[in-house]
């Protein structure tokens, strides 16, 4: 069996340019790369292109290369919780593409299984739909989306073995999955490292033969975006 494993983030991002694109998964701030993200701010690159559901906030995850002008484009479905985010999105200083967040997922999925392009209802009649092909399925119209392609895909699991076999815990399953194999390279970083043989094949997300890099992260910080209690009279 193949050892994906390598010793930290840094052996695991070697290879990332500038001018790179990136998939980073999460949503909102649940289940981001959060060490390959400090990594990417550590190594300074620029002019990359990152597609993600959102770009953290201002000071943690993808907000951290967004303040320092690390990112010339964000492929997204929403700003969310970001004001740096929005304010260089209004100011035209960061190019960005939003698209809906089902055609996001599919995007991913078609690149993940070698599918160049689908057809989705979704954005019809929008500015998402512009430049592009429109077919009729059953006399309703239809725009044609492209795969993602994308140099390296960033992804946290819960639990990994050395194979590469991945297994999501909770809500940070979410587009974590869908960019695993959907890059040149997709690079994992887990709370628990295992070795082969010690997760049940039962309850494996996804097969190792989707993940070139696997290493155990140093730390998760796992913020919460919006914290809410209930209130006891």
């Amino acid at each position: 069996m193949i050892n994906k494993t390598v010793n930290n983030v840094t052996e695991a991002l070697e290879g990332v340019q500038d001018g790179m694109t990136f998939m980073l998964g999460g949503f909102g701030l649940s289940g981001i790369p959060e060490n390959s993200i400090k990594e990417l701010v550590k190594l300074n690159v620029q002019d990359v292109t990152c597609i993600s559901n959102n770009a953290g906030v201002d000071d943690f995850g993808l907000g951290q290369l967004l303040k320092k002008k690390q990112i010339k484009k964000m492929i997204s479905s929403y700003v969310g919780e970001n004001a740096e985010f929005e304010r260089q999105m209004l100011s035209g200083e960061l190019d960005v593409e939003l698209i809906p967040q089902g055609t996001l997922a599919e995007r991913c999925r078609a690149a993940q299984n070698g599918i160049p392009a689908f057809y989705t209802p979704a954005g019809y009649g929008t500015e998402v739909a512009e430049g592009k092909e429109v077919r009729y399925f059953d006399g309703k119209p239809h725009i044609m989306e492209m795969a993602f392609e994308a140099d390296f895909a960033f992804v946290k699991a819960w639990k990994g073995d050395e194979a590469g076999n991945l297994i999501f815990k909770g809500t940070a399953r979410n587009f974590n999955p869908l960019m695993c194999g959907a890059a040149k390279v997709t690079v994992v970083e887990v709370e628990e490292l295992v070795k082969p043989g010690e997760l049940d094949p039962n309850f494996v997300h996804i097969p190792g033969i989707f993940v070139q890099r696997i290493f155990q992260g140093e730390t998760f910080e796992k913020r919460i975006e919006q914290r809410t209690i209930k209130q006891m009279n």
